[in-house]
């Protein structure tokens, strides 16, 4: 009776580190980028121009209210 339980307990034992060896696997690893090769920095763009003001139409009269 005695080697039963042993044995019971062997395979609970056996069946838990299978589990765990199954469920608790880390992540893989990221694989590094390729490296991109080193480039001079570049200038920063010169600010566009500004834009021309509108012309201003010109103005109608107002009109007289009709009686």
């Amino acid at each position: 009776m005695r080697k039963w339980i042993f044995l019971m307990l062997a395979l609970v034992l056996v069946i838990n580190f299978a589990v765990m060896g199954i469920g608790c696997k880390g992540k893989e690893e990221a694989k590094p980028k390729a490296k991109e090769e080193a480039k001079p920095a570049e200038a920063p763009a010169p600010p566009p121009a500004p834009a021309p003001a509108p012309e201003k139409a010109p103005e109608k009269p107002a009109e007289a209210p009709k009686k």
